[in-house]
């Protein structure tokens, strides 16, 4: 007399974003003396693959770790990420905050410590520009006090504060207060940028407001600059 033919059921295929795809395939397979297992059923559809990584100061981010490699560039203050394609970045001085939509590089550190970094966008940030052109000199360096003229809503103020860290300063002077709003939220959770919101072209309307500085960084649009 012939075994009794086992059932047996098999797991459905997993989807691309993590989840299970609807209903497992059945299965079946010839038992054996003990009643063995049913071949393995046909999964369902894929589901489709999700889109992650959010903007700002959510959780999106790149994960650095083996894959990323971090080093100095020739700016103190400012790194490079070494991946599949490089990017110039700061040391991020609020870990987990993003300003303007930028990426995040977290990198573990031999000693089991996390470094957070931002990636420096050239294309919204002349200073960025700069320093991939290869500029000499920035004069920008940790501890460094630094009047910027022209900090817009605080793109490329908040790189120059990663930058001097906490030991530096950053007055940040805006004309703009649409601009200026963005700007003192930033400072807010920035101790060392110093929003002014004030015309940089009149110095003497703010200059009780600024102590001495190192560096001086124009960035004014003028009316008759393209002459």
């Amino acid at each position: 007399m012939r075994p009794p033919r086992g059932r047996g059921f098999g797991r459905g295929g997993r989807g691309d974003g993590g989840g299970r795809s609807g209903g497992g395939g059945r299965g079946f397979g010839r038992g054996g003396d003990s009643g063995g297992r049913g071949g393995r059923g046909r999964g369902g559809g894929r589901t489709p693959r999700g889109r992650g990584g959010g903007r700002g100061g959510g959780r999106g981010g790149m994960k650095g770790g083996s894959k990323v490699v971090v080093v100095p560039h020739k700016h103190n203050g400012v790194f490079i990420a070494k991946a599949k394609e490089d990017a110039l970045c700061t040391k991020n001085m609020v870990p987990g905050e993003s300003v303007y939509g930028e990426k995040r590089i977290s990198v573990q550190n031999e000693d089991g410590t996390k470094v957070e970094y931002r990636v420096w966008n050239p294309f919204r940030s002349k200073l960025a520009a700069a320093v991939l052109g290869g500029v000499d000199n920035i004069w920008i360096a940790p501890g460094t006090r630094v009047l910027y003229l022209g900090a817009a809503s605080g793109t490329t103020v908040s790189h120059v504060s990663d930058i001097v860290g906490p030991t530096g300063l950053v007055y940040a002077v805006e004309f703009s207060h649409r601009s200026g709003r963005d700007l003192v939220n930033m400072a807010k959770k920035r101790t060392n940028v110093i929003p002014i919101i004030e015309d940089a072209r009149h110095p003497a309307r703010y200059r009780m407001l600024v102590g001495m500085v190192d560096v001086i960084f124009s960035d004014v649009a003028q009316p008759d600059q393209g002459l």
